[in-house]
């Protein structure tokens, strides 16, 4: 089986949706269902329909939850011997060589990527161009946009 590598903020958040989705939506859902079934022929009737489907939806997401929570290799950086490398969870500043611009990022887990909060995945251009590198190092990251260069000018394990 292959781990899905997740900070411990990703872990609490998946398994809190977990438990929001079994507890509180699920019974909401069932709840749609059975005010519709009342509302006589089912055949032909819309909101049956939109609840089944609500429903439908609601259990992909939980088994999708609950494989990933059953997979999840969680990483927590605080409990690392400390280094200047950056590593999986760790928080780092970079400096754009070309608009001297600081920047921070920190390389979290697939699901948990928001690249507007600096929250990017070890597969992404920049991910993948940081990890195992030190601090004081440049490196090259191809993006979309074309070659940047960045120095890394701090690694956090926080």
């Amino acid at each position: 089986m292959q781990r899905i590598p997740m900070t411990p903020e990703g872990y609490r958040i998946a398994r809190d949706e977990l438990k929001h989705a079994r507890e509180v939506l699920r019974p909401e859902v069932v709840q749609a269902i059975e005010e519709a079934r009342a509302h006589g022929d089912i055949s032909e009737n819309a909101e049956f329909e939109a609840a089944k489907e609500r429903q439908a939806h609601l259990e992909g997401r939980i088994r999708e939850l609950e494989a990933r929570l059953a997979k999840a290799e969680v990483i927590d950086v605080t409990r690392l011997p400390r280094s200047d490398r950056v590593v999986f969870g760790s928080t780092v500043t970079l400096l754009d060589l070309a608009t001297e611009e600081e920047s921070r990022v920190r390389i979290v887990g697939q699901e948990e990527t928001d690249a507007r909060a600096g929250l990017i995945s070890p597969t992404s251009p920049i991910g993948q161009a940081l990890l195992g590198r030190s601090e004081g190092e440049e490196v090259k990251v191809y993006t979309p946009r074309g070659e940047r260069s960045f120095e890394i000018v701090r690694v956090e394990y926080v």
